[in-house]
């Protein structure tokens, strides 16, 4: 009876997500059509045009991507459990195309990658593996952000505004990382004590009653990683710097092919540091449709590469990201799931997982 409210109940929540969707997907649309009206629509198809083949070198780029990301995931598992590179692959390629799509992505991609691989190790392993990832991820995308905004604030001059948005976003980026530091050495547990707290106070004590253990149980994952594998720190730092580096080579190529004004290195390496930025802030818009533009073109613009150079290359990345995420629906249709069978079946398993059960897993067909 509790696995099939648990399956009957998981599909309301992204229809509950759809106003939202909704209206971040007009509001981003119509920025999206404000830009390319100001950037000059001409200019931009020209670009497109100039850019030609070489838009298969800048997919060729991207698939590092999903790559380094799969490969750290793998090295986050721990002895006994251990999962394939190809599984990681395409479990990540399936819950990232979900994530591209859906507002709030990360709430439905990560679960998604998780379940998609639970016929290969537990799926407390691969939660706990993904969780310790994405920290690494942070911390990267931490380091990558603060190297490119001091690049961008010493090398460039810039607009007061845009200066003093730079600043403080540099000093916001500082304590966020000094808060971090500070609870993952202090091993702060937020979320288990919060839970605890409630429990002791009889609050929804039988919802809690097997919840609060396994989530102490995934904090002492994260929090004991790295004491048990010193060794795995670089390695999967080396890949989280190998997935900004493609994004920097990405943003030199394309602007190779479509600027006026030859690209540095030094630019594009800003100019990826920016779109970490707008992926962070704007999580929630599916695609980043509008936002990107805006914000890629007013930094081209800052940076003499002009308006229409920075909405064309925001383009050519949302045209690799729709790319890449009908290759995820295409991994998910060969499993027999669509992306909604496929949001449904992880909330499902992550469900099952909480409650100590084992969720059964929807047959194809």
């Amino acid at each position: 009876m509790t696995d099939q409210t648990t399956t009957d109940s998981a599909p309301t929540t992204p229809r509950r997500f759809t106003p939202a969707g909704i209206i971040f997907a007009m509001l981003g649309a119509l920025l999206f059509a404000y830009y390319i009206w100001r950037a000059g629509p001409r200019d931009i198809w020209q670009n497109m045009r100039d850019l030609g083949a070489g838009f298969l070198l800048v997919l060729l780029i991207s698939a590092v991507r999903p790559v380094v990301r799969a490969l750290a995931w793998t090295s986050c598992f721990e002895a006994p459990q251990r999962l394939r590179w190809r599984d990681a692959l395409r479990a990540y390629l399936a819950g990232d195309a979900l994530g591209n799509v859906m507002p709030l992505g990360i709430v439905v991609s990560e679960p998604t990658k998780a379940a998609l691989v639970r016929d290969r190790v537990p799926l407390s392993a691969s939660v706990a593996a993904i969780a310790v990832e994405n920290l690494f991820y942070s911390l990267s995308v931490a380091l990558f952000v603060f190297a490119g905004l001091c690049a961008l604030l010493l090398s460039f001059p810039l607009p007061t505004k845009l200066r003093i948005v730079c600043l403080c976003a540099l000093a916001g980026l500082i304590l966020v990382v000094l808060f971090g530091f500070i609870t993952i050495r202090q091993e702060w547990r937020f979320v288990s004590r919060a839970l605890e707290f409630l429990y002791a106070r009889r609050i929804a004590r039988g919802w809690l009653e097997t919840r609060r253990v396994k989530i102490s149980a995934v904090e002492e994952r994260i929090y004991g990683f790295y004491a048990r594998n010193p060794a795995r720190f670089l390695p999967i730092m080396f890949f989280e710097a190998c997935f900004h580096f493609a994004g920097v080579v990405e943003n030199y190529v394309t602007l190779y092919f479509i600027s006026p004004t030859k690209p540095t290195w030094l630019a594009a390496f800003v100019l990826e540091s920016v779109n970490r930025v707008i992926n962070v802030i704007f999580k929630f818009v599916p695609m980043r449709v509008g936002v990107d533009e805006a914000g890629t073109g007013l930094f081209t613009k800052a940076l003499q590469y002009g308006t229409t150079s920075g909405v064309s290359l925001a383009i050519v990345r949302k045209a690799r990201v729709v790319i890449w995420t009908a290759i995820g629906v295409v991994l998910l249709v060969r499993q027999g799931l669509s992306p909604r069978a496929a949001v449904s079946e992880a909330q499902a398993s992550i469900a099952a997982h909480r409650n100590g059960a084992k969720a059964p897993r929807e047959q194809a067909g």
